[in-house]
């Protein structure tokens, strides 16, 4: 079962595996290893696997009285923007997923919530929400280039590990801007009063 097709007229997507050469027997198994091409981002808004990327499921389905268990790994590689700086960003994500897809007249699909459980569908399950589940858990909400970035100047918006080492910008007190309104930047010294 290493190489997966799906039944034409079935429910088509990059991560729809049919499992109809399992039957529903208990114990028994099948591997699948398989590379699937990413339709949509998956991830975070700063980091994620891009589309059109290659994601690795290397997974064990294995038939339960309930349903096919499937465990395994899912790995692709990662783009994104550092939290702090903004400059790109790139590593790899590597996740563990373990799921039950219920069988369409189980216990355990009559007694779950539509969004508690992954359902068979006409011997066919859809790992995608899982992999999007697990990938988003396994990013950071903040990825950074380096631990020690120090990002941009909040006034210039400079990237402070490249701006020179005295960078710095003299930034007046609201609370004290009509005073210098009204002595310049020279002070009060030079001011008469009246």
């Amino acid at each position: 079962m290493s190489d997966q097709r799906v039944r034409p007229g079935s429910a088509v997507g990059p991560f729809v595996l049919d499992i109809r050469s399992l039957g529903r027997r208990p114990g028994t198994m099948a591997q699948v290893h398989r590379t699937v091409t990413c339709v949509t981002d998956i991830g975070l808004d700063l980091i994620s696997i891009p589309a059109a990327t290659e994601v690795d499921l290397d997974l064990r389905l294995e038939s339960v009285n309930e349903g096919v268990l499937v465990t395994g790994t899912a790995a692709g590689e990662t783009v994104g923007r550092c939290a702090r700086c903004l400059e790109p960003v790139a590593g790899a994500v590597n996740v563990f997923l373990t799921e039950l897809y219920a069988y369409p007249d189980s216990i355990t699909d009559q007694t779950s919530d539509a969004d508690d459980i992954h359902r068979i569908d006409d011997d066919l399950i859809d790992l995608e929400q899982a992999v999007i589940d697990a990938v988003c858990l396994d990013l950071p909400s903040a990825p950074l280039c380096r631990v020690d970035c120090a990002g941009l100047c909040v006034e210039c918006g400079v990237r402070l590990d490249t701006a020179e080492p005295d960078h710095g910008h003299d930034v007046i007190d609201p609370r004290w801007a009509k005073l210098q309104e009204r002595f310049g930047a020279a002070g009060p010294e030079g001011v008469v009063a009246d």
